[in-house]
């Protein structure tokens, strides 16, 4: 039997995450990634906003590596599974290749906003939104 833990990362901060979705009773976890904030250079206006998101979600928020902070939650809740949701970051895809290595890994496809296969700056939404207006609106 499975006895899963959700990882909740910041390209599916919803309540209508699927592994939110598909395990409801599962404990939850959001790791706050110092590294990749330091990368993007966040604001403390985004990360308020981050904040208040994650405060509307039934996760435990912590600071630190992210695979080894899951992991570690994981461990804590005698887990054998990790579930979340997709991410297009290669920094998602080397968090999980680190989980993998000790628990099982499962990762839910997230129904895209709008279909767009060129490139989008992720880093500020002001330039996401720039590009995903025109397809939402049409």
């Amino acid at each position: 039997m499975n006895k899963p833990v959700i990882w909740v990362h910041g390209d599916c901060l919803s309540p209508y995450n699927p592994a939110l979705q598909e395990y409801p009773d599962a404990p939850a976890i959001w790791v706050w990634d110092d590294a990749l904030i330091e990368e993007w250079q966040l604001s403390l206006k985004r990360i308020a906003f981050i904040y208040e998101c994650l405060l509307e979600l039934p996760v435990i928020i912590r600071r630190g590596n992210v695979a080894q902070e899951v992991l570690a939650f994981a461990k804590e809740h005698n887990a054998n599974k990790v579930v979340t949701s997709a991410s297009p970051s290669p920094r998602f895809s080397a968090i999980c290749d680190e989980i993998e290595l000790s628990v099982e890994l499962e990762v839910f496809e997230v129904e895209p906003f709008f279909d767009y296969d060129g490139y989008i700056d992720l880093k500020r939404f002001s330039r996401y939104w720039k590009v995903a207006e025109k397809y939402v609106f049409e």
